[in-house]
């Protein structure tokens, strides 16, 4: 029997591929869960259709992130945060801290998971780091902490 699958199933594809599975399979597994529809010729059109708006959807998303990257990259940001004896911090300065200020500088918002820092800032000073806004779309900024005296 063949369905169009309309999520990833491990083993079997990824969603919107046409796939010849057995009857049983897709009558007690597929179709009740909504992993797949019975492929009939106006699903299957409607299906190709979907696939083409979604490439092209993330051609652009792709574009812009190119777009982004072009922004980010070789971008200078100061963050401050409260300083102690010496260069040490109080605190730290997590990716957290450092996606907020970038999102203030470019106007974007970037999300702190998409910011690679192995491990938190303890001391001021100059930092390279990089933001991976996809798998390969990635940009090179510089930190540079500033230390306040507090109190």
């Amino acid at each position: 029997m063949k369905v169009i699958l309309l999520q990833d199933i491990p083993g079997q594809g990824k969603a919107g591929q046409i796939k010849e599975v057995s009857a049983g399979y897709a009558k007690n597994f597929l179709l009740p869960r909504g992993l797949a529809l019975v492929a009939t010729p106006a699903i299957v059109k409607q299906a190709e259709l979907r696939l083409e708006k979604e490439r092209v959807q993330r051609s652009l998303d792709r574009e812009k992130l190119l777009e982004l990257a072009g922004q980010i990259q070789g971008k200078e940001i100061h963050v401050k945060a409260p300083k102690g004896a010496g260069e040490r911090l109080f605190g730290s300065v997590t990716a957290a801290n450092i996606a907020e200020r970038l999102s203030q500088t470019v106007g974007f918002v970037i999300d702190k998971k998409k910011i690679d820092l192995e491990k938190p800032i303890r001391q001021t000073g100059s930092y390279q780091v990089g933001v991976k806004l996809t798998g390969d779309i990635k940009a090179e900024i510089t930190v540079v902490v500033e230390g306040e005296e507090s109190g």
